[in-house]
């Protein structure tokens, strides 16, 4: 634990929370705990928030980009996307023992990593009228793909409740308890029919990580995957379902590529979409009618 350098006193462990390319969601998200995050600072002292303070520590001295540390607890939103990033993220490793990525940018780069997948320039010229003034990386990365990272929190944006897991199980010296299995999980556990199999809506619940309750199948619409990658996804047989619903390899790209587009794990979908060979028959049995 770290104790106040001012003071001496305050034996709390530290927090620090920081922010790269990203839109703030995940941060907010600790935010939006509210009553459970007045409980936690029982027991943490949050000493480095950019979001919700401009000063540092309990001095109150003004708080700096990079931070001054050193940390016991650090949450790391956004991914990496320029060399400004890249240099940043190591001083933060180093003033940190713990470090925690939340959210689809840290985790895998973020919807910003479909630049992976083009040219930069030619988004810059289509963005901004003066290009030539913007300093940006090719490539959005993952922060992992720069610094050890000793925990991953995943979705866009993070739930809450799984936050609050984390955070706890690093006080408590604990492993945190966020489940490894995939969508369709917590839609069996939720009651909710399967939206593939009742109407032929194509879905990415059997390939996306749990954590956000299954929300978008109980109201009827497919998992578009913003909690990435479950452990171990059988793309083979997600593309071919999905070819049995009807999209086309253009279709299965696109689902894809959105908020975990540069995820390792989806890295075969390309190949496996372009398997025209190996396209399923369609589906020719009937679907019942979707209840309005």
């Amino acid at each position: 634990m770290t104790s106040d350098p001012g003071t001496g006193t305050d034996t709390r462990p530290t927090l620090a929370v920081w922010k790269f390319a990203s839109c703030d969601g995940c941060q907010l998200t600790l935010l939006d705990c509210e009553d459970e995050l007045l409980a936690l600072t029982d027991h943490v002292r949050i000493d480095h928030f950019l979001e919700m303070t401009p000063v540092e520590g309990a001095d109150g001295e003004r708080a700096r980009l990079e931070g001054r540390g050193p940390y016991d607890l650090s949450l790391v939103e956004g991914s990496v996307t320029t060399t400004e990033d890249a240099e940043r993220i190591q001083h933060i490793r180093r003033v940190s023992r713990y470090l925690v990525t939340i959210g689809a940018c840290a985790t895998a780069g973020g919807i910003q990593a479909l630049r992976n997948f083009a040219d930069v320039d030619e988004f810059l010229a289509a963005v901004y009228a003066r290009p030539e003034y913007i300093s940006t990386l090719e490539t959005s990365t993952a922060i992992s793909a720069h610094v050890a990272v000793d925990f991953e929190l995943r979705g866009c944006p993070i739930d809450r409740r799984q936050l609050l897991e984390v955070i706890t199980a690093h006080l408590a010296g604990r492993k945190p308890r966020i489940p490894s299995h995939s969508v369709c999980f917590e839609c069996k556990r939720r009651g909710t029919t399967c939206i593939t199999v009742a109407h032929g809506t194509p879905c990415l619940g059997p390939v996306t990580h749990a954590g956000c309750g299954a929300i978008c199948p109980t109201y009827g619409r497919g998992c578009y995957g913003c909690f990435g990658p479950t452990v171990q996804p059988n793309l083979r047989s997600m593309v071919a379902e999905l070819r049995r619903d009807g999209m086309s390899e253009s279709d299965i790209l696109r689902v894809f590529r959105t908020f975990n587009a540069a995820s390792p794990e989806y890295a075969p979908v390309t190949e496996l979409a372009a398997m025209e060979q190996e396209k399923p028959p369609a589906r020719t049995e009937p679907r019942p009618e979707r209840p309005v």
